[in-house]
């Protein structure tokens, strides 16, 4: 193979690395603000995601200089290409498990949650269940006496009515309208 042609084999070769670098980069820049979103739900996912924040700064970093710098290595560092790509890939790997993580602690909250929210509600339910028993209980309660008081005021009025008219209500001078028309 000519070398003129080997070159653009390579060059080919470099610029669709730098391209599928490029939407690494893109891909990672949304894992990344996927992240940080996911950061706002706790210290245990803050912890996870700090690896993944400073893998991803690292690949930027990587990426920046391999753009930068690509006509050069191509000249200069022929070696060193594949290897800047061994790492890219290793980095790459690495944010991949790292979300990975992420969505099962994501899971694992989700459930926790509804978990949580089901035995809120029932517990709930089982305070407002007890809360009608005590109220039928203190209504039964209070009420019970205030009829039996109740009672006991009607029988003394009626003694005291009886009392006052002097015992004779039911002598024929004192009949009422309705007596009369009864006898």
């Amino acid at each position: 193979m000519p070398e003129d042609v080997f070159r653009w084999v390579i060059a080919v070769a470099v610029f669709l690395a730098c391209i599928a670098s490029v939407v690494q980069a893109v891909i990672l820049a949304g894992v990344y603000r996927a992240g940080k979103e996911a950061q706002k739900a706790g210290k245990e996912a803050q912890t996870k995601l700090a690896p993944l924040v400073d893998h991803f700064e690292a690949f930027l970093a990587t990426c920046n200089n391999f753009l930068t710098t690509s006509g050069k290595l191509l000249e200069e560092n022929r070696p060193h290409i594949a290897e800047i790509t061994a790492e890219t890939l290793a980095v790459a790997k690495t944010a991949r498990q790292q979300a990975e993580r992420i969505g099962e602690l994501m899971d694992d909250a989700g459930g926790r949650a509804k978990a949580r929210i089901a035995q809120i509600d029932q517990t709930v339910g089982h305070t407002v269940e007890q809360v009608d028993h005590v109220s039928e209980a203190v209504k039964s309660a209070v009420l019970k006496p205030v009829k039996e008081v109740n009672g006991i005021v009607a029988g003394v009025k009626a003694a005291l009515n009886t009392y006052v008219q002097g015992g004779n209500r039911n002598s024929p001078e004192h009949a009422t309208q309705d007596e009369e028309m009864f006898i």
